[in-house]
Order: structure tokens, then C-alpha cells, then sequence
């Protein structure tokens, strides 16, 4: 499977944790992920990650297209709902996708972890 990681500033480490814990799963697939946050997958889980752009310079755009390709088959997009986003439309953009593409898409951790756990 071609799996999406990507997390808002306030949920980096959360992702991070989340990578951790499914680590073996996440291995056996192929990785994008938005800048920092694929950066920090790879420094800090060890995990291979392709990094697209950060996503306020169109990391979600570039992975909301790779779906429309039907080249991403599941996203994990732990976003931060308090925080006012300054690429808000990109990121509405990329979840549109997913329900248009039917593409699952968990945007906290208790869905990402269920969606996760069946991979192995």
C-alpha cells in the first residue's frame, strides 16, 4: 500500500508516537509524507519516507494529487482542529479527495490506530 503521513505542527510528536507503535506495519509499505514530518519519521522511527514539501508550501496539494492518481491508498493526517491554518484550503482540498476517491482517512489517533492495527 502507498500510505500518507502527515501532521500539523502540534501533532508532529503524536505521529511520531503513532509511527513508533506501528513501526513493523508501516515498514512493509511504501511511505510519502509532508516535510518535517516525514523528516522526523525518518530521523526518529527509522522509518524510509519519501518527503514531499512541507504542507503550507503544497506538501498536501502534491499528495491530494498522487491520490486523485489513485497512487495513495490510505492517509493519516493528525491535524491540529484549534489551530488556525494557513493553507486551510489546501487542506480541505487533500480531505475532499479522499471521500471523492474513496480513500480511508484518519484525521486523529484513535482512527489512525484503528486503521493501522489492520494492516499486519
Amino acid at each position: 500500500m502507498n500510505i500518507a503521513l502527515i501532521a500539523h505542527d502540534a501533532r508532529k510528536d503524536a505521529i511520531v508516537t503513532l509511527a513508533k507503535t506501528f513501526a513493523p506495519q508501516l515498514r512493509k509499505h511504501f511511505l510519502l509524507a509532508t516535510g518535517t514530518t516525514g523528516s522526523r519519521l525518518h530521523k526518529e522511527v527509522g522509518l524510509e519516507v519519501e518527503c514531499l514539501l512541507s504542507g503550507p508550501f503544497g506538501g498536501d496539494l502534491q499528495i491530494g494529487a498522487r491520490l486523485a492518481q489513485g497512487m495513495v491508498d490510505l492517509v493519516v493526517f493528525l491535524r491540529d482542529p484549534m489551530t488556525a491554518q494557513p493553507h486551510e484550503p489546501d487542506i480541505n482540498a487533500l480531505l475532499r479527495a479522499c471521500d471523492v476517491h474513496n480513500v480511508p482517512c484518519a484525521t486523529n489517533n484513535a482512527t489512525a490506530s484503528l486503521l493501522l492495527s489492520h494492516l499486519a
